[in-house]
């Protein structure tokens, strides 16, 4: 049994006391991955001080694990054809309101050039469950036209992708395409409420979804990410529930996901309950479910979409968020024309620059990096360098780099600005005279004109 209700149920019941708390967070600062107990100790914890322990200790390991860099990336919605009834969704079949589109090759091509000339160079593929007659071989050419667009020098150098489940046959298909991560949700982990919340169509199936996952991993797809919509149910649970998702995935593969996203329920048109979720998450308490999911999965990527508003989000990136979207669409041809329903309302409509401006605000570092996908840093090779926090030693020349480029072709006068002192000081955080020396090197062959320079 992959998720165990009445398990679940009594470890949340636990009640607990403040030494067993400040033992909780020693723990999780060791990099230890915390058990289901241990994370409702703290869901429990309600007093104030006690929080912002929490909230201390989350950014104390996320800045160990991670550093001070923010990867970004942006949507692309290829379809909005859909067999599913979700009752939050705008795209859900029973909604007559939604002008269905398929976008084609062309014009999925120009949608990620509009991408590429914004900066971006990782992309989020994404399609409702069903596709034009070509079935998946729809979504493989769509994969091929991402990858073959081009900005001058700039191209999408990692393409992720959000799509139905699949058999294994076909994942193994999905892997052949070199894809980045693939990317589920199971929206709600409780069966009864699932069953309520998915009437209709293939999604309807709640084990056959939670097991997605397993047939992605038996494929040879080794990067892949999970989350929750939280609204649909009572968040403690849905926490509960997906770390047990992840302990059968370790248990089974030896492995859990390389990534965790938490978005919110927000407005849908013609859905009562996105603009009503039956279990609302108040700012607070979405504050503290991001702290301490980084506290349970210190060594896991948390993604942060643009269904949050610019001051949530600023907030967020001090507890553990390693992940954002920025300059997003949520319909079919959303970057060009823009003139079909979105799937749900967003919170930030900054521009890619807008937003990286923010970041720099914050004293982090944008990042635009892949390079662990290329050179093979994925599934347990990818672990072996994060468990132990050295992950970040990969990572921070290769976020400089990108950034560089950024800057260099894309920026504005005012980011420019802002981002060459967060590139100084990123720069003077490299661990080693080595790292240092080729970083300068870099940097120097990109003032150049030399792009995508990674190790």
């Amino acid at each position: 049994m992959i998720i165990d209700n009445e398990k679940i149920q009594k470890t949340l019941d636990y009640k607990t006391d403040k030494k067993e708390l400040e033992d909780i967070l020693a723990k999780s600062k060791d990099l230890q991955r915390l058990s289901l107990h241990d994370v409702s100790v703290l869901l429990n914890t309600n007093d104030k001080e006690d929080i912002q322990k929490i909230f201390k200790a989350a950014n104390q390991l996320k800045e160990k694990i991670y550093g001070n860099r923010l990867v970004l990336f942006a949507p692309l919605y290829i379809s909005n054809l859909c067999t599913n009834d979700c009752a939050y969704c705008a795209f859900r079949i029973s909604n007559k309101d939604v002008k269905r589109k398929a976008l084609s090759q062309e014009e999925i091509l120009k949608e990620t050039e509009a991408l590429l000339k914004t900066g971006q160079k990782r992309i989020l593929l994404v399609a409702g469950e069903s596709y034009p007659k070509e079935g998946l071989d729809y979504v493989l050419k769509s994969i091929d036209t991402v990858y073959s667009a081009r900005d001058g020098k700039n191209n999408i150098r990692r393409l992720n992708v959000n799509l139905a489940p699949l058999e294994v046959d076909d994942f193994k298909r999905l892997k052949e395409r070199d894809i980045g991560t693939y990317q589920i949700f199971q929206e709600t982990y409780h069966e009864k409420n699932y069953a309520k919340m998915h009437t209709k169509g293939p999604k309807s199936d709640y084990n056959y979804r939670l097991t997605a996952i397993d047939r992605a991993f038996e494929a040879g797809i080794d990067d892949v990410g999970v989350g929750i919509l939280f609204g649909l149910y009572d968040y403690k649970y849905e926490i509960l529930a997906l770390l047990s998702h992840i302990e059968h995935l370790e248990n089974k593969f030896g492995m859990g996901p390389h990534t965790i996203s938490v978005p919110r329920l927000e407005p849908a048109t013609g859905s009562d309950i996105a603009s009503t979720p039956p279990y609302p998450v108040a700012d607070d308490d979405f504050k503290k479910i991001i702290a301490i999911m980084r506290l349970a999965v210190p060594y896991t990527g948390l993604i942060l979409s643009t269904r949050e508003t610019p001051e949530i989000r600023g907030e967020s990136f001090d507890l553990g968020v390693s992940q954002i979207s920025a300059g997003s669409k949520t319909n079919p041809g959303g970057y060009t024309d823009g003139d079909s329903m979105t799937q749900f309302s967003l919170g930030d409509h900054r521009s890619l620059d807008e937003v990286i401006y923010d970041v720099c605000s914050h004293g982090y570092i944008p990042s635009f990096c892949t390079s662990c996908y290329r050179l093979g840093r994925t599934g347990l090779d990818f672990m072996e360098y994060a468990k132990p926090g050295d992950i970040k030693k990969k990572c921070l020349p290769n976020a400089l780099n990108t950034f560089y480029e950024y800057l260099e072709d894309y920026a504005s006068q005012e980011t420019k600005a802002i981002g060459k002192t967060v590139l100084e000081k990123g720069f003077e955080d490299l661990p080693t005279d080595k790292v240092k020396s080729f970083v300068t090197k870099s940097m120097q062959k990109i003032k150049e004109g030399q792009r995508d320079i990674f190790c």
